[in-house]
Parts: C-alpha cells; structure tokens; sequence
C-alpha cells in the first residue's frame, strides 16, 4: 500500500467514526448532556474559540516547559542507569516506587509547596514522562550487541567513546519511541493539575463547563487536547524518520 493510500485510508477512517457517532446520537436521540454530537462540539468550539484559545495556549506552554524538563532529566537518567550496573541496581527501584504513585495524588503536595497555579502542572507534567524515558534510554544502551563493544575495545576505545559511538546511537530509535509516549503523557500531567489546582488552562476550563452542564464545551476541551497531542506526537515521528531511519523498516 502506497504512503498516499495509507493516507487516504486513514482519513477515511476517523471521518466515519465521526459520521457513526453523529447517526448513532440522532437515531437514538441521545442528548448532549449525555453525548454532543461531533456538529455539536464543533459548534461549541466555534462559539467559545476566544475563551479556549488562552487556556489552550496556557496548557501547551505548562505541558512543553514539563517535557523538556523531564527529558533532560530522563535522558540523563537513562544513559546512567543504562551504562552502568550499580546505577541500574540502586536507581531503578526507586523510579519504579516514584512512577507508581498516582500523580494527581502528587499535586497536592506541590500546591503545598508552590502554591496553585502554573509551577503545579509543569511539575506534574515533568515527572509523569520521566520513567517512560528512563526505561527506553537504559534499555537501548544497555541492549548493544557486545560484539559492537568488543570492536571498539580492540581500537583501544575508552568507555566514554563507546558511549558516545555506540550505545548513544544504538538507543536513538528507542529514545524517540520514549518521546511520542512521554509527550501524551505530558498532556495528562497538565490536565490533572489544571483541575485540582489551577484557574487556567484546558482542564479548568472543562471543570467549570462541566460544573455548568455545558457538556459539548468539554467535548471541545477533549477535541483541543487531542489536537495538539496528535500535532506534537506527528513532530517527533518526523523528526525519528530523519535521525533514527535506519531503523525503521523499509516496507512501512
């Protein structure tokens, strides 16, 4: 199947799933309070467009500034814990006790420590994309074909260059498979924190539409985040084609 095919199939798809949701609402005539029709949502992005547009604004700055935070620090976390087997040992239980708590129960504490409003969601939204980071980083550098290694040594290679050479490329493709993960999760960080401590941002917004029954305002609230996640994730799948193509198969 052609890459214009694959294109058009694609459309063709998330076009009838809106055409079955907007039939399926009118031949059983499901309310809105219960399930807006795709028009209805639309209609209601239109209409509040003003309003949505600096909330919107506000979610995609705290989810950016939380992912590049959590980046630097998985990344770095990552290429420790995966060269190094005292790293792994000490490290790896502790970041799997951090990710398995609930991160909304988390945002309380930094209201506590911040006070409410933005620091809260980039905090939340900087620690819930870290150990997807860590966990692809470390695997990829850790997973280097020891003959690559035993190559390197017999060129008199120091550790440090074959990080550098070896392990560091070798984790790219598992790196940017991290990324399209961590930046939807970013996305959920910011959302949890806008609606328990904030009064900006998309999840504020869809708390007090809700709160007032204004049911296909927080569809388009949905509509918003979904939006910019597919937009972002569709920027770091191009940029893995042009740095980590050579590891992609050919016939996708």
């Amino acid at each position: 199947m052609s890459p214009r095919t694959q294109k058009f199939a694609s459309a063709g798809l998330i076009v009838s799933v809106f055409v079955l949701w907007e039939l399926i609402c009118l031949a059983f005539g499901i309310s809105e309070l219960i399930l807006p029709r795709p028009t209805q949502i639309v209609g209601a992005f239109l209409e509040y467009a003003p309003a949505i547009r600096p909330h919107a604004w506000q979610t995609l700055y705290t989810t950016m500034v939380g992912f590049f935070f959590g980046v630097l620090i998985g990344l770095s976390l990552g290429v420790l814990i995966g060269s190094s087997k005292l790293a792994y040992d000490t490290c790896y239980p502790l970041l799997v006790g951090i990710s398995s708590i609930p991160k909304v129960a988390v945002v309380p504490i930094f209201v506590l420590w911040f006070g409410a409003g933005t620091v809260p969601a980039i905090l939340t939204a900087m620690i819930i994309c870290i150990f997807p980071i860590v966990v692809n980083v470390s695997t990829g550098i850790a997973t280097v074909e020891p003959e690559l290694e035993d190559v390197m040594r017999s060129l008199k290679a120091s550790k440090w260059e074959i990080l550098w050479n070896v392990g560091l490329p070798r984790s790219l493709p598992y790196f940017f498979a991290s990324l399209k993960v961590a930046i939807t999760l970013s996305f959920v960080g910011s959302v949890i924190a806008e609606t328990v401590a904030s009064n900006k941002g998309v999840g504020n917004m869809m708390l007090i539409a809700s709160s007032s029954f204004n049911v296909p305002l927080v569809f388009s609230g949905l509509m918003v985040l979904a939006t910019m996640g597919i937009s972002l994730y569709a920027i770091f799948a191009f940029v893995e084609r042009r740095m980590a193509g050579w590891a992609m198969r050919k016939d996708l």
